[in-house]
């Protein structure tokens, strides 16, 4: 039996095309990324969460020489959501980068241990959350659930 898999999204020409909400997760997003620890591989990843309450936390991913010792700025940000604001639920969470690991034209996509940790955050909450994707093009793309960037999550 052969079976197919799909997700839906927008994808939009630049987030700017946005609501005003999301452009402040954006550019905290963009904000926070500036700050990056990012010196083997040079791409330097923001990102940014709202919680049910209005409450923005942001992360940007830390490199370490000791491989794999670093983190992703989707999981610093995830993380830090679930050990400090266990009771609240995500409702958005934004990912930026920038940097010649991946080609500017490319759309951007967490990796798959993010992903399986933003599956497991809306297991978590028993709800799914929006995500928003900014490529370095600027093309934007809106999901309505982390869950359908990894249909087949381990554990679901």
């Amino acid at each position: 039996m052969e079976k197919e898999l799909s997700f839906k999204y927008t994808q939009l020409g630049h987030w700017k095309e946005l609501s005003e909400a999301d452009h402040a997760l954006v550019e905290a997003a963009y904000n926070v990324m500036d700050g990056a620890y990012a010196p083997y591989s040079k791409f330097r990843v923001g990102a940014s969460l709202l919680l049910e309450d209005g409450t923005v936390i942001t992360g940007s991913n830390q490199e370490n020489i000791a491989y794999p010792s670093g983190l992703c700025a989707e999981r610093v940000a995830l993380f830090f959501a679930g050990a400090n604001h266990p009771d609240k639920t995500l409702d958005t969470l934004c990912i930026v980068a920038q940097g010649d690991l991946v080609d500017t034209e490319a759309l951007l996509s967490p990796c798959g241990g993010c992903r399986q940790v933003m599956v497991e955050t809306e297991k978590r909450q028993n709800k799914s959350f929006r995500v928003i994707l900014v490529s370095q093009n600027n093309v934007t793309i809106v999901a309505n659930s982390a869950a359908s960037f990894l249909p087949l999550a381990f554990g679901i």
